[in-house]
């Protein structure tokens, strides 16, 4: 198991539990940074399937929630918050060039964000924005026990 990502499964244990750690990052939203480092792939792919299944939306993005890096990853957040997401696990793999290429290479999907829903692998931003569209986002966030805030605004919305 590579050393980097030790440490940021360490460091997700310890958000969960709530002490140390860079601490929650919005409304149940943890930032996963996992520091600098370098270690070997060995045990690199069952720690990443291990991260990804921990939390039911997990993704891996440049930057923060707070404050992503890039548009496409800021698009992926907004589209979470739009449905009333808060409750996910965020990587920031610009900390960490180890965890930038094994999410990758363990996903085999060459760009990031990458969004994962109980587990299993969604895609990125273009995949994200297209279920969004289509109403499938808010029907695989139900699976998962979520209701998209987008169902209450509909609500209200019919009501008046």
């Amino acid at each position: 198991m590579s050393g980097t990502l030790r440490r940021a499964a360490a460091a997700l244990l310890r958000w969960g539990r709530g002490t140390g750690g860079i601490g929650l990052q919005g409304a149940g939203v943890r930032a996963a940074g996992s520091g600098s480092g370098s270690g070997s792939g060995g045990g690199q792919a069952e720690q990443l399937d291990a991260l990804v299944k921990k939390d039911k939306v997990v993704v891996f993005l440049k930057g923060t929630p707070e404050q992503p890096q890039c548009g496409f990853s800021n698009a992926v957040v907004q589209i979470l918050r739009l449905h009333g997401v808060r409750d996910y696990a965020a990587y920031n793999v610009l900390e960490d060039p180890d965890l930038r290429q094994g999410i990758k290479d363990y996903s085999n999907w060459p760009t990031i964000p990458q969004v994962y829903l109980n587990g299993e692998f969604v895609g990125g931003c273009d995949i994200l924005l297209q279920m969004h569209q289509n109403g499938d986002l808010v029907e695989e966030l139900k699976k998962l026990g979520i209701r998209s805030a987008l169902l209450d605004e509909k609500k209200d919305q019919d009501s008046k």
